[in-house]
Order: C-alpha cells, then sequence, then structure tokens
C-alpha cells in the first residue's frame, strides 16, 4: 500500500491552512499519552489505531455518558434499546441478551466491565477515554474481540486540588453537581474524593402520565487512596458507589404502516379500547405509556492496585471487585394500552486479579507478561404481565385466556475464566521494531433457563394459558408440559469448558522521529454461552466467536510538531459471530453467523494553527458483510423460503449499525485578553451516514442520523470558568434505534417504536478550581 498517497490529501489540506496565515508562527501540539499497552506511551508511538479523549474535553462538551462520546469517535457506535444496552466498533457488537459479554471490552483503571448495562453508568471525574479498534486480545483479554474502551479515572494530586462545577439546562430541567477534592494526607498519603449529582426533567411529554420523561436522578461517590509504602512500592486503593434511577423512557412509535384496508395500529388500538388516545403514532417528543416505567441501577466497585519496581521490571497487581443490581419495569408494547409489561430484575458479581511483568522500556526486548483470573456469577429474572383488563382479551377469545397470568423466566450463569498472556517487542535497530504477543485462556461457564405462565392471583402453574402463549406467541413453558404430556416443557441447563490462544504479530518501521508505519495480524474470541432471552427450548446454547485481522496503519507528525495525521487500512474476518435478533412476537433469538466480514479506514489528524486556532478531524470508512448468514430473522413482509416465514437469508447483506462514512471535525479558538482572562470558543460537527437502526436489517429503517453541531462559547481565568454548551443545536430530530413494536403484526398493522434522541440544549456551564 502506498501510504504517502493516502495522506497525500489531507496533508496538503491541513499544510495549506497552516502555512496560509502570513508566516505566524503555529502553536506546538500537546502530547497525548495513553496506556494503551500497559506502559504509558506517547499515543503516536502506538501501532494500534485508536482515538483518546481527555477528561477536559469530556467536560467542556458536557459529555455525562458513553454514549455521548460515539459521536467524537468514528466507527464506534452505541445504542440503548427497551430490554438491552449495546456497543458497536467497526459494526462488530453484541446484540441484546444478557447472556452475552460485551464484543467491546469496557476496562475502567484496569477492570473489566464486560455487562451491557455497565455501559449506561455516568462519567465522574474522569482522566482519560482510549478507544482501540479491532481485536485487543493479548493485553486486553478474550472478550475485547472488537475492540476495547480502556478509561482512566482522575488520580490523588501532590498538592491540595479543590474543584466545583455545575451545569444547568433550563429547557428539560437539567441540574448537574461535580465536586473534587485531592491532595496529601500524610508525607507519603495522598488521597481523592468525587461526589456527582445529577437531576433531568425529561424531554418527551407522556401525554397519559401527564410528565415528561425520562427523568432522571443520579448519585456517584468515589475514594481513591495512593499510599506510597516505599520508593519502588505503592498501593492505590478505589472504592466507588453509583446509582442512577430513571423514571420513564426516550420511546415512542414513531412511525405506523396501514394493513390492506387502510387501518393503522393506533385506529385499532382505539376501536379496541374506544379510547383515541392511547397512540398518536407520530414522532412528535410525545409517547402514551400506561405503566409506571422505571430503572433503578446500583453498581459498587472496589479496586486495589499495586506497583513494585524490582528494577528488570515493575510488577504490578490489579484487584477488582464489580457489583451491580438493576430493577426494571418496562412498558413493552410501547403504546398507551393496557396489552403487557416486563419486570425484570438483575444482579451481577465479579472478581478478577491480574498480576503482570512490565520492563522498564527503552532495551532491544521490551516485554511485558502476566496471568489473570476472573469469576462472575449471573442472576436474572422477568416477569411478563398481561393484566385482567389486557386488550388481548378484546381481540378474540383465545386470547382472553392468558389474561391475568404473567410468564416468568429466571436465568443464572456461573463463570470463571483464567489466562496466561505475553508480549515482547524487539526492537531491532533504529528503524525497524518486531512485537510478538499471544494470550492462552480457558473458560468454565455453566448456564440455566426456566420459564413458566403463573396465574397472577393464585401464583400457581396455567397449562390453558401455556397452550395460547405458545399459540400465539411460540413461547414454551413449563405449564405446557401439564397441558401436554409429550411436550417438553422449559427447563434448561447446561455447561461448557473451552479454551483459545489468540496470538498477534506487529510490524514497526520509524522513518523518522515523526513518521512511523505498522502492519499488524491480531487475532480474537469470545466465548460461546446460553441464551437468556429466547422463547423456544430449541434455542439455549451458541458457540463461541473468532476473529482475525489485518491492519496497515502510519503515525505522523510534521509542521514542526504543529500537526498529526494517523491512518489505518483494516480488514477483519469474523467466524461464528453471534448475533441477536428480534422474533417478531415477544423474543429475542441468539444465532451464530457463520462467516462475516469487515473492512475500512480511519483518519484523524490535528492541526495547531496561527491566531489560537486548533483543528481536530477525524473520519471513518466501514463495509460489512455477512458471507455465510443463513438463519436470521425476517423482518415483518420479507420475502422467505422458510415455511413459517421466520427464518430469511442474510448472505450479502450488511448488519445493523455500519455506516459507510462516519466523522466529526472540531475547531477551537483561544484568545488571550490580558495574562488572567481569555475566550474560548469550539465548534464541533459530528456526523454519521446510512445504517440500518432495525435489528433485522428493515429496509424503512436504512436511515441515516446525519450531522449535529454542538458548540462552546467561555470566559476563563485561572480558577474560574463560565461556559454555555450547546448540544444539537440545529434541532435535529434524531433516532438511535428502531424495532417493530410488539403485537402490531399481530394484527397486520405494523408499527415501529424509537429512541428519541434529545433536542436541542443551551446549557450553563460553571468552574471553580483552587
Amino acid at each position: 500500500m502506498n501510504h504517502a498517497l493516502m495522506k497525500k490529501p489531507l496533508v496538503a489540506a491541513l499544510a495549506a491552512v497552516a502555512l496560509g496565515a502570513s508566516g505566524i508562527q503555529a502553536q506546538v501540539l500537546e502530547e497525548v499519552v495513553v496506556t494503551a499497552q500497559k506502559r504509558a506511551q506517547s499515543l503516536q508511538d502506538v501501532p494500534v489505531s485508536i482515538n483518546a479523549l481527555a477528561g477536559d474535553k469530556l467536560t467542556e462538551a458536557n459529555l455525562t455518558k458513553m454514549e455521548d462520546v460515539t459521536a467524537y469517535v468514528p466507527n464506534l457506535s452505541m445504542s440503548e434499546t427497551g430490554i438491552g444496552t449495546q456497543i458497536f466498533i467497526r459494526g462488530i457488537g453484541s446484540g441484546i441478551n444478557q447472556g452475552f459479554e460485551q464484543s467491546v471490552g469496557t476496562y475502567i483503571d484496569g477492570i473489566y466491565y464486560g455487562r451491557a448495562q455497565l455501559s449506561r453508568a455516568p462519567f465522574m471525574d474522569v482522566e482519560r477515554i482510549e478507544v482501540l479498534r479491532g481485536p485487543q486480545g493479548i493485553l486486553f483479554g478474550k472478550n475485547s474481540i472488537a475492540g476495547a474502551i480502556n478509561m482512566a479515572t482522575a488520580k490523588p494530586t501532590d498538592e491540595l486540588e479543590l474543584k466545583a462545577g455545575i451545569v444547568y439546562e433550563p429547557r428539560f430541567d437539567q441540574q448537574e453537581v461535580n465536586l473534587v477534592a485531592s491532595g496529601p494526607l500524610a508525607d507519603n498519603l495522598r488521597g481523592r474524593l468525587a461526589v456527582r449529582g445529577y437531576n433531568d426533567g425529561g424531554y418527551i411529554e407522556n401525554t397519559l402520565q401527564n410528565r415528561d420523561e425520562p427523568q432522571r436522578e443520579e448519585r456517584a461517590i468515589r475514594g481513591t487512596l495512593v499510599w506510597d509504602v516505599t520508593d519502588s512500592f505503592d498501593i492505590t486503593l478505589k472504592a466507588e458507589r453509583d446509582t442512577f434511577d430513571v423514571k420513564g423512557r426516550q420511546i415512542e412509535i414513531v412511525q405506523e404502516q396501514p394493513r390492506g384496508d387502510g387501518v393503522v395500529y393506533s385506529q385499532i388500538l382505539a376501536n379496541l379500547s374506544q379510547n383515541p388516545a392511547l397512540l398518536d403514532g407520530a414522532q412528535d417528543y410525545k409517547r402514551q405509556s400506561d405503566s409506571p416505567e422505571f430503572s433503578d441501577n446500583t453498581i459498587d466497585n472496589l479496586t486495589v492496585t499495586m506497583n513494585y519496581d524490582a528494577g528488570f521490571a515493575t510488577l504490578t497487581s490489579v484487584t477488582g471487585s464489580v457489583r451491580y443490581k438493576f430493577d426494571e419495569n418496562c412498558d413493552c408494547d410501547f403504546t398507551g394500552g393496557d396489552i403487557f409489561n416486563i419486570e425484570s430484575g438483575e444482579e451481577y458479581r465479579q472478581f478478577s486479579q491480574e498480576l503482570r511483568l512490565v520492563s522498564p522500556g527503552g532495551d532491544t526486548v521490551d516485554w511485558i507478561a502476566g496471568v489473570f483470573y476472573q469469576s462472575n456469577e449471573l442472576d436474572y429474572n422477568e416477569y411478563t404481565y398481561f393484566s385482567d383488563n389486557s386488550l388481548l382479551g378484546l381481540v378474540n377469545p383465545q386470547l382472553a385466556l392468558i389474561q391475568g397470568t404473567n410468564v416468568t423466566r429466571f436465568y443464572e450463569q456461573d463463570s470463571t475464566a483464567a489466562a496466561i498472556f505475553g508480549q515482547a517487542t524487539w526492537n531491532i535497530n533504529e528503524s525497524w521494531a518486531l512485537t510478538v504477543g499471544g494470550r492462552y485462556t480457558e473458560e468454565e461457564k455453566d448456564g440455566s433457563r426456566v420459564m413458566d405462565i403463573l396465574n397472577t392471583a393464585s401464583g400457581q402453574q396455567d397449562p390453558i394459558a401455556a397452550m395460547v402463549v405458545k399459540g400465539a406467541f411460540n413461547v414454551d413453558t413449563e405449564s405446557l408440559a401439564l397441558a401436554n404430556p409429550a411436550a417438553p416443557g422449559h427447563d434448561l441447563n447446561g455447561d461448557r469448558d473451552e479454551s483459545a490462544f489468540t496470538p498477534s504479530v506487529n510490524l514497526q518501521y520509524i522513518m523518522n522521529d515523526d513518521v512511523m508505519f505498522y502492519a499488524s495480524y491480531a487475532t480474537g474470541y469470545k466465548s460461546g454461552g446460553y441464551d437468556t432471552r429466547a422463547n423456544q427450548i430449541s434455542s439455549f446454547e451458541f458457540d463461541r466467536e473468532e476473529a482475525t485481522t489485518y491492519e496497515i496503519g502510519t503515525k505522523t507528525r510534521f509542521l514542526d510538531n504543529a500537526a498529526e495525521l494517523n491512518a489505518a487500512v483494516f480488514f477483519t474476518s469474523y467466524e461464528d459471530l453471534q448475533t441477536s435478533q428480534f422474533d417478531g412476537a415477544l423474543g429475542f433469538v441468539v444465532a451464530n453467523a457463520k462467516k462475516a466480514e469487515v473492512k475500512g479506514f480511519e483518519l484523524d489528524g490535528r492541526v495547531a494553527l496561527p491566531y489560537g486556532l486548533m483543528w481536530t478531524a477525524a473520519l471513518g470508512y466501514l463495509e460489512f458483510e455477512y458471507k455465510d448468514f443463513e438463519n436470521g430473522n425476517c423482518y415483518y413482509g420479507e420475502p422467505t423460503n422458510d415455511p413459517q416465514g421466520i427464518i430469511c437469508d442474510y448472505t450479502g447483506k450488511p448488519s445493523q449499525y455500519t455506516p459507510k462514512w462516519s466523522g466529526s471535525t472540531s475547531l477551537e479558538h483561544a484568545y488571550d485578553f490580558n495574562g488572567d482572562l481569555s475566550l474560548r470558543s469550539t465548534v464541533d460537527v459530528t456526523y454519521q451516514g446510512k445504517q440500518f437502526i432495525h435489528p433485522n436489517l428493515d429496509p424503512n429503517w436504512e436511515y441515516t442520523p446525519g450531522y449535529k453541531v454542538n458548540g462552546r462559547i467561555a470566559l476563563e481565568a485561572d480558577s474560574w470558568t463560565v461556559a454555555l454548551v450547546g448540544k444539537n443545536l440545529t434541532d435535529k430530530d434524531n433516532l438511535t434505534y428502531v424495532n417493530t413494536a410488539p403485537l402490531s403484526t399481530t394484527f397486520g398493522a405494523q408499527a415501529f417504536y424509537g429512541f428519541v434522541e434529545r433536542p436541542r440544549t443551551i446549557a450553563l456551564q460553571a468552574d471553580y478550581r483552587y
């Protein structure tokens, strides 16, 4: 590949802007330090496609959670759905299933946060976020098959530091308070305390409950201690609790399609209930929900990190305990009609231990070696309620038999994993370096799923309702065996033992101090497991997935360190890719796509311009294709050879959240009035191209989010800042996820529900620093 040709247009453009300022000297770029390879390095020296966002950028742009970050990092996507959360890098992610680990591994201070619900947690006092694209199986482990998000929280300081910050947004009554105290507690002991509170009044009107939604209340507290036991030995203790509670959801029915006689879903509900206010059927920041929806979440984390400098290497121990619990109520028919709702709860407990030796660096051979152990337990309970007054009873006499019942789902999973890993870099000479690494992992996993249907009043099994639910919604339950002794019931369990070796090779060519090229081969895998969300006994166990990636890239500095340009071209082949798709009724089904391929490129650069200007840009291109996937789930009305009309061939199709183009650009200006006061202004423009946001690739929702404009203007002094922060300044109506409204197809009148992004907001931001 001709790297010079690949970077020439953008380099020329950046240089022309920088040099066209009548000879006025530009500033020098500040170095970005990352820990993507378990040692502090300049981002420009790391041979990986990586984007980094500093904590200051998160604060200034009012980026409060991971979903906000995706707009600034090409080929990174995240969506929150009615019953799950998904993160994608380069088009690869995990679908909606509590049995999945995430394909994008998230790590906070070295601790793996692998469960989907954990990615909803808000940010607090973050030092840096690093997004590493492609398999990161050596240093980050088995479940980083698509990439890794490496987050570092702020550490205690050597000198006293006090911070207080507030954000107030009047349109939707958003209020945020952040307090930080950091500094020495004794000669060899430093501490940091961070506290965050957040309240949000909501931006979608629930016309039935006469309130705005989703209303959020978030509280977090974190304490960190660093004890310098000796000059060569230190211990860091971090304890944190986060709670984030939500009332209502940012979901509404966004589109209706009429059936043959021209009748739409909202009219059908109105006729059944004699109430025309149950559904308006349009995307208008109004929703109709009759159930008191909520999501109450608590996360606890304890991390102990010890570093001992033994001279020849640094020995690091990272011990972590992560626990979370959530309880939710979802009006999952997504209408104001009394049809059904889902109550669910999940508890998760995780312990992990990593020991690694890291050489000092700068030798002929630099190396890392370590061992890792993790155990976790998961309990998930779910209840789908059909009330005594469910509108299903008016559809036909049979469905009236399931009024006053609930379908129960109980899932348990225990897992242990152990690994040994190592990586060595041979610095052959001043121009060449070869890095070889590998990780061997063994994992044991036990899972069980039990489903039944019970009479809500008596708590007893209901075999008559079980037959109706089976016929109408294809749900297998234990009670079905009471009505039909030949039926197998629904009490499943299994255990898996598997192992994998994931090698990687990386070759670097250092042309000079400012230009580096690299070529890499990397592998990754994600373990198989058990399907939590399927309603049929035929879908329980799924296989592990594997990935192989080839990548060529370059990292460059030029214009006397006033500009940087990084580029990467990649090709990834996935075997047995784990997917989860809506079954058209009440469930999601896991399937393994035999083969999928992803290819594309990423560019990012920044230029320090004269007159206090800084320009940053990032661009991503992506092509995803299922090469062999014959058992995908059909979207409603899709032509198929399957007699049941459920299974469709996805071969040759893209996947959800795989836009060909995505990118962002930012222009920042700083003007000093005098030595004590400055004016800083920033404009960010983000873009995402056409992509499927419906999990079953419904062509109605090959959707283009398009451009979004954010901005900030701030007056700053040494100890304080006052700013106005605008998000979605053009007031675009955007959707992040769409699916078919459950049961709408039962009436032949399909409707779609969607997650609606927040409209324009302009917030007042104020900070005080001591």
